[in-house]
């Protein structure tokens, strides 16, 4: 019973973790737009530093529009790529001109709704689309789903929402007057250190921190989650007092956290003694009631949390506050894990604690000292991938740690790094991920060879992937030029079960070679979808045969590695498409 207990507490979180990470990961591409916004914002308004009245005016639309749309726009491509896009930022403008409030929140609704929509009518009626009339039947049901939910936003969705954010802002509101705004670190930072940081900063108080900014000028809001001080005051401790591989890292942590607003760096550091969630929590505390008390906030949300971006984004009147407020949090939490630290007398081993963690969880499922899941398939490994919740941060540095690893061993491995949500299922990748989000990731990619780590930065996992790899036969990192050996069949077409035509510049030729092709498997009694698709678009999936032509073979071919590629010199009329038909028989 207490096994089937931890089972569901583990998918319960996983299923919080997903749905946070939906929410920022529809922001978190879009962070670029909210600091242009932020840095227009604070130069030309009246009260910034370079007031501007003709300039001031881009600050309304792009709150209003142009902001929601980005974030609509990535909603639909998340479930249904461009198509879905389209149709999500179709939809969003009905909840965005049916309220009055900047409706991120509806955006963050629509956008999703509109992909789902329009990938159902393409579920249901691709395959049923007469040769000829795909493109009129993509263009008018995109269009006409769009112009359903743009009204049905309108009228039902836009007021219904902008009636909640008011709440929801009257709320916020109302903490802040009763000066209790601090006690939401109590929840903040320990879902921090569960990989929830993303979802909570980008999905819940960055869009009710732009409401607030595009009133006040500034909000509180994002500094609770971005705050570099907790962390900073707790590697500042293992700086001083800490033991081992953790106090001999941690200065270099305190660069990565507080100058590169990696803030994932320190979460290994407080799980190897609990205690310290007490410090983070307390830091939080101290510092957003500083920030609270003196008036602090920033323009425009801080991304990543490092105090570069935050002095970027603050405001000519909240300077002194803003780094008050960061000054506090980092010496709270600095003096709690101060005595947390001194008072164990145990050996404070960063590596030795995460090996050992490790090796015990390895040896339970009768598996070697490199965790790895799928081990059988270790030896056809042709590409690595570090996998986190937004694919940038803490696993960019990950895969820069391997990626010199790797190719002082002479392996010629790629190695990258990609957010859970855009994996694929991949047989012949390694993927590292950190403990915590194993789940969510073995789900996206279930056939591939999996490692976990609870320190992207520091794990001494990395040297055992090396010599595994460098011991064992690898799959063939390096493709060899693409030639009419594709066509003329001497690759392997057996795993092929989809056909994309992939285009660039050239929409229309794609979409009538794919008409040609349909036509040539309906006559030859083979079931083979056939979809158009931008390259840019491309997913790496190792059953797919891409057909683009050999000017845009190249750019296909580094989307999509593990897919078989059929490079032509004339979509619209190429006698090959017989010899692929041929080479799809056998």
């Amino acid at each position: 019973m207490e096994m089937q207990a931890t089972g569901q507490k583990g998918g319960l979180k996983a299923k919080v973790q997903r749905l946070g990470s939906h929410l920022s990961g529809m922001v978190m591409p879009n962070i670029g737009g909210f600091i242009a916004w932020g840095v227009i914002t604070a130069l030309f308004i009246p009260d910034g530093y370079i007031p501007n009245e003709q300039l001031a005016t881009l600050v309304g639309p792009m709150l209003s529009y142009l902001l929601p749309l980005l974030i609509a726009y990535t909603g639909g491509s998340m479930v249904h790529g461009q198509r879905g896009a389209v149709v999500g930022a179709i939809a969003a403008m009905g909840v965005i001109v049916g309220s009055e409030v900047p409706m991120f929140i509806g955006a963050m609704m629509m956008g999703p709704l509109g992909g789902w929509c329009i990938k159902k009518f393409d579920d249901a009626f691709q395959d049923k689309i007469k040769a000829g009339f795909e493109m009129l039947v993509n263009n008018f049901s995109s269009g006409l789903i769009g112009f359903v939910l743009a009204i049905v936003g309108f009228y039902a969705i836009g007021p219904v929402v902008g009636s909640l954010t008011n709440m929801m802002a009257a709320g916020v509101e109302a903490i802040i007057n009763m000066h209790l705004l601090p006690l939401a670190n109590i929840f903040i930072e320990p879902a921090k250190i569960l990989f929830l940081n993303n979802a909570i900063n980008h999905g819940i108080l960055t869009p009710l921190g732009i409401e607030q900014a595009a009133e006040a000028g500034k909000s509180v809001l994002f500094l609770l989650e971005a705050n570099p001080g907790p962390g900073l005051g707790i590697l500042l401790a293992f700086t001083l007092f800490g033991k081992g591989a953790a106090k001999s890292s941690a200065p270099g942590a305190i660069i990565i956290q507080f100058l590169g607003g990696i803030h994932e760096i320190y979460f290994p550091y407080v799980m190897m003694k609990p205690l310290l969630f007490l410090a983070v929590m307390a830091g939080g505390v101290a510092g957003t009631f500083t920030f609270q008390l003196l008036g602090a906030g920033l323009r425009a949300a801080a991304s990543p949390g490092s105090i570069i971006a935050i002095m970027a984004m603050t405001p000519p009147n909240a300077i002194f506050a803003n780094l008050a407020g960061i000054v506090v949090g980092c010496a709270v939490s600095f003096l709690v894990a101060m005595i947390i630290i001194k008072s164990d007398s145990k050996e404070d081993d960063l590596a030795a604690t995460q090996a050992a963690v490790a090796d015990a969880k390895a040896q339970a499922k009768g598996q070697g000292a490199v965790k790895a899941d799928n081990q059988e398939m270790f030896g056809n490994i042709n590409k690595i991938i570090f996998a986190c919740d937004a694919g940038m941060g803490s696993s960019a540095m990950g895969a820069s740690v391997l990626r010199d690893k790797v190719k002082k061993a002479g392996l010629g491995l790629p190695v990258s790094n990609s957010a859970i949500n855009n994996l694929s299922d991949d047989p012949n990748a390694l993927i590292v991920t950190q403990e915590e989000l194993h789940d969510r990731a073995s789900q996206k990619a279930p056939s591939a060879t999996f490692v976990q780590v609870e320190n992207f930065m520091n794990s001494p996992r990395y040297d055992e992937i090396v010599e595994r790899l460098s011991a064992e036969p690898t799959g063939d990192s390096t493709k060899k030029p693409l030639t009419d050996d594709v066509v003329e069949g001497l690759a392997d077409y057996s795993k092929v079960d989809h056909i994309i035509f992939g285009y660039d510049q050239t929409k229309g030729s794609a979409n009538m070679g794919a008409t040609i092709l349909k036509k040539l498997l309906k006559d030859n009694g083979l079931n083979y979808s056939v979809t158009v698709a931008s390259i840019d678009t491309l997913q790496d999936e190792p059953n797919a045969l891409i057909v683009t032509t050999k000017d845009e073979t190249v750019k296909a071919e580094q989307q999509a590695p593990s897919a078989t590629h059929v490079p032509l010199n004339d979509l619209v009329a190429s006698e090959k498409y017989d010899k692929v038909i041929q080479n799809l028989r056998k």
